[in-house]
């Protein structure tokens, strides 16, 4: 009986030390999970920025061409618009001010 009861014990410390060490391990391989994760971000952000510094130039240029090409537009579009003024200008202001006093 004594024997039974000592290995009744032995096994109960044995399955706490099994548990025990289960917990630790778990633990462990949270922070592992967390350390991998951390890793991985900031991996993930140094090759974003490196291909936001590689596509810098390139953006940079095309947003220049946009400019340019709609600066061109807009300037060939005012020039338009002085020539038709300075053709039509006068007779304009006549028809505006005929419309107004009832002429």
């Amino acid at each position: 009986m004594q024997n039974l009861i000592k290995e009744i014990v032995d096994m109960d410390k044995k399955a706490r030390e099994i548990t025990d060490a289960a917990q630790v391990e778990k633990v462990n391989s949270e922070k592992e999970t967390a350390q991998k994760r951390e890793q991985i971000r900031q991996e993930y952000l140094t090759r974003a920025r490196q291909r936001i510094q590689k596509n810098e130039p390139i953006e940079r240029e095309a947003a220049e061409k946009a400019w340019t090409e709609k600066a061109a537009y807009y300037k060939q579009l005012s020039e338009k618009l002085e020539k038709t003024y300075r053709e039509n200008g006068s007779q304009w202001v006549a028809e505006l001010v005929a419309r107004v006093t009832g002429e």
